[in-house]
């Protein structure tokens, strides 16, 4: 595990009494509200930053509990996952009826659309880094039981440094979309089932979904690969490869989709006789080159798109 610490900044952070602390982080993070110890008794401290375009939050507290209930959980309908990561100090978190202990250096993956009770050593402290539902799912294939606790002590090492080293050193603008796609990938590395029967499982439901987004996508000629992985929150390396264990290509899987959808107009208009034209079912099916979508449905089904229905080509 990577060594945990608090950072100099945080401990300088204005110590807040109970209502205060409670409306920070409300503010910044949702609901939850501490217990087991007296109001007057409780401090704490809360703050967000901006990490690479990922809100990140920093809180501490003297209370032995933390709670979001399914009433918090409603109230202000947050849903993202977060990485969290124990700073100092020991923890349990229980969500799911189930529960995950946390020593200084470990991490843990939370829904925060989810109820969920810490129970904590006074002095605790906690760093986490909200992340996209959809993202990270993409990266494990399925939405996570959590709470997960992460493995591999390297990728958490690094998931800990590019946490510190964004607010320290701060990244560039443009350096912002590969900074986030490499917390996702950690994230990945750190919580993607472990087991090879998990592991074909997961990339088999990624696939499934890359699916869905061509079906979903294929009717803008402007659509293609990267727009998939961008949807998909996987890098386009990546989704090429995904392709080529299957002996295909993204671009090839979009054609087909779009073939198939405009043989299914053809036959339709010829059910029906309609009169709509080969060349409107073409844009219709993600075609802007009239030429280009007749060559390539002859290439796939051997016959003119006009000799569907034994009719002839008519591109009026």
């Amino acid at each position: 595990m990577y060594s945990g610490g608090v950072s100099n900044d945080f401990v300088g952070a204005p110590s807040l009494d109970y209502d205060a602390w409670r409306d920070a982080v409300r503010t910044i993070c949702g609901r939850y509200s501490p217990g087991g110890i007296e109001p007057g008794a409780f401090s704490g401290q809360a703050r967000a930053r901006d990490i690479c375009g990922f809100k990140s939050v920093d809180v501490s507290f003297n209370a032995r509990r933390l709670e979001r209930s399914r009433r918090d959980v409603r109230a202000d309908a947050v849903d993202h996952y977060y990485v969290l990561f124990q700073m100092a100090g020991r923890s349990m978190v229980v969500q799911n009826d189930r529960t995950t202990e946390l020593d200084v250096g470990d991490v843990a993956l939370v829904d925060a659309a989810l109820p969920t009770t810490y129970l904590a050593e006074a002095g605790g402290h906690w760093a986490s880094l909200q992340l996209s539902r959809r993202s990270v799912a993409s990266h494990l294939g399925s939405e996570p039981r959590c709470p997960c606790e992460g493995r591999g002590a390297a990728a958490a090492r690094l998931l800990r440094q590019l946490l510190h080293e964004g607010v320290e050193n701060g990244a560039s603008t443009s350096a912002d979309a590969y900074m986030r796609l490499a917390v996702y990938d950690l994230t990945g590395a750190l919580f993607a089932p472990s087991e090879g029967e998990d592991v074909l499982r997961h990339t088999d439901k990624l696939f499934a979904r890359i699916c869905a987004i061509v079906r979903d996508g294929f009717a803008d000629p402007a659509f293609g690969p990267c727009d998939v992985a961008d949807q998909a929150g996987i890098s386009l390396r990546y989704l090429q490869k995904l392709f080529t264990q299957r002996n295909s290509t993204c671009s090839q899987f979009i054609n087909a989709v779009r073939l198939d959808h405009a043989l299914a107009l053809l036959k339709r208009r010829s059910a029906l006789r309609s009169s709509q034209s080969i060349s409107d079912i073409a844009y219709a099916s993600g075609y802007s080159d009239y030429t280009n979508f007749h060559r390539r449905f002859r290439c796939r089904f051997g016959q003119t798109p006009g000799s569907i229905g034994g009719k002839q080509d008519a591109v009026a």
